[in-house]
């Protein structure tokens, strides 16, 4: 249960401090006619195949959304093959960010939150790696954990490529937005935990985040505040109370770890901003380094487009102040 006080201070705080960062950067509010090309660089995480797949059949696809005259919106459902697609910046600053799109646990929305935002981090000097991951409810073995599978996986191969790639393995930071913030939030508690037998020498790498970012997060599965879309998802296979509390990041964290950034809007009706006050709350009980950011305006799913004329654009400088404060 949230102590009252403290969330409300916590909001307080975030409100009051975002609102002082009026100076509003660029959104992508449309792209160009000619969309930048797709990278060709991809990571396949398992050569082999991801692990427990036997009784999956549902088939990978793309499907494009793109409204008429709009910015490309595309989402890739049923993963079968998780993979990093690579963003290589023009000048490396020796960091690096993987990148978690969300998509309520049953697609992964590649351009809006995985391929815009590389290319705007690249502009800073950030290697980034978009991850597509697999989804909970496709007959997978791990079932709420098949994605944990995928970012752990993730993150250690970052690490295993980073002298190659011209970045520090001791600065890899995670990104994630809406579901995909709930993956970053489950990785950065639980970035220790056994979920799959090793398969190389990059698996003996730690998984531990340098630092996290939750974007809109969805965080808790307490019904109370939970995204429902995400939360029947993720108990697909388990939904037990002690499941439940598993993959509530909330109630998983503990001292040790990483320095984490939260950014919400306080009008968003998709995953309610309580998601982030309690993990917010929860890492300061812990002494865990935190800063929260809340909007008044925004909504959910803003990525970089859509709030051009609002406080929360400048969200992106106010990561990477808070990344370079913790040498990311």
């Amino acid at each position: 249960m949230l102590n009252r006080r403290g969330a409300l201070a916590a909001f307080v705080t975030g409100v009051l401090g975002s609102l002082a960062a009026r100076r509003t950067e660029a959104a992508v509010v449309e792209q160009p006619k000619s969309a930048p090309a797709d990278p060709t660089e991809v990571i396949i995480l398992w050569p082999n195949g991801a692990p427990g797949g036997e009784g999956v059949t549902a088939e990978e696809q793309i499907i494009d959304r793109t409204a008429t005259g709009g910015p490309r919106d595309r989402a890739q459902v049923h993963t079968r093959k998780p993979t990093l697609v690579v963003f290589r910046p023009k000048k490396p600053n020796g960091a690096a960010v993987l990148l978690i799109p969300g998509g309520g646990y049953e697609r992964v929305v590649l351009d809006k939150e995985g391929y815009e935002t590389a290319r705007r981090l690249n502009d800073s000097g950030y290697t980034c790696f978009v991850l597509f991951y697999r989804m909970p409810g496709d007959g997978w073995t791990a079932g709420g954990d098949a994605p944990l599978q995928d970012a752990q996986r993730a993150i250690r191969l970052i690490r295993a490529k980073a002298a190659a790639m011209g970045f520090s393995a001791d600065r890899v930071a995670i990104m994630g937005f809406s579901a995909g913030g709930h993956l970053a939030a489950n990785l950065t508690v639980r970035f220790d935990a056994p979920t799959y037998a090793p398969i190389d020498a990059a698996d003996q790498l730690p998984a531990k985040p340098n630092l996290s970012a939750l974007i809109y997060p969805v965080i808790s599965l307490d019904t109370a505040i939970a995204h429902g879309g995400s939360r029947k998802q993720l108990l697909t296979r388990d939904a037990s109370p002690e499941r439940e509390a598993v993959l509530s990041p909330e109630k998983q964290v503990r001292e040790g770890l990483s320095p984490v950034f939260l950014l919400h809007a306080a009008d968003d009706k998709t995953v309610p901003v309580a998601n982030s006050l309690a993990m917010f709350t929860a890492l300061k009980a812990k002494a865990v380094p935190a800063e929260l950011h809340v909007f008044e305006e925004g909504g959910h799913g803003f990525g970089l487009r859509f709030t051009p004329d609002k406080p929360v654009a400048a969200w992106p400088r106010l990561f990477e102040a808070f990344a370079k404060r913790h040498g990311i």
